[in-house]
């Protein structure tokens, strides 16, 4: 395995002494795994809300072919997407980004797809599809940490080790140990832990030169 990445079990492993459990009698892997898939869930909901670097990812291209009206395949670790772009088919232009809308209409046809949607887990455009075959590229979020199945599998990446740590801790000691306190102390480093994590990103973040957009009153309204 990568060392840039971990398993459930590096992270129990961890987690055991800080239960005072080190040999894992009483806080064994099966014991501790749901609380581990509990900590994950939570780190990917706080990770996405910050924007964190590593939810972020671009989808390999789609042919929406002429008069196609949908993209049923998205990108299956996608939570929201940030951006969708398309261009001719067939050449190496830039991705022009589509405004949104939140449904579905059919306008006249066109070159282009002229918008985009997201309905019942479907990518739709404009119901009359395009006169050409476009590509679509798609920036959007995704889930960085997956769930655990045993202490084998593969969760993600080693930059949130101490969160999960501390963080199933907590968890294990208020619900399995019953012990608010160490529950307690545990959280506070989990936090802390989760601090560190957000303030790296936002020191990459810091080096990225961006262009502000104009301001203008309909900037962000939706479709045409």
């Amino acid at each position: 395995m990568s060392s840039l990445f971990i398993n459930a079990g590096q992270v129990m492993d961890t987690v055991a002494p800080l239960l005072n459990d080190p040999a894992k009698t009483d806080y064994t892997y099966i014991t501790m795994l749901p609380y581990l898939n509990i900590a994950i869930g939570e780190l990917n909901e706080l990770l996405e809300e910050s924007n964190v670097g590593v939810t972020n990812d671009i989808s390999p291209v789609y042919i929406v072919k002429a008069g196609v009206n949908i993209l049923t395949n998205p990108p299956h670790d996608m939570i929201e997407i940030q951006e969708l772009g398309e261009r001719q088919r067939g050449t190496n232009d830039s991705f022009i980004a589509l405004p949104r809308r939140e449904f579905p209409d059919a306008l006249p046809p066109s070159r282009s797809l002229l918008f985009w949607c997201w309905k019942r887990s479907e990518i739709m455009f404009n119901l009359n599809g395009a006169t050409t075959d476009r590509d679509v590229q798609l920036k959007y979020t995704r889930r960085p940490f997956w769930g655990a199945q045993n202490e084998l599998s593969i969760i993600g990446n080693v930059s949130a080790h101490m969160f999960l740590t501390y963080k199933t801790a907590a968890l294990c000691a208020q619900f399995v140990g019953e012990n608010e306190t160490r529950a307690m102390i545990l959280q506070v480093q989990a936090e802390k832990a989760l601090e560190r994590i957000i303030g790296i990103s936002n020191k990459g973040k810091q080096q990225i030169m961006t262009r502000h957009r104009p301001f203008r009153a309909g900037y962000k309204s939706r479709g045409y």
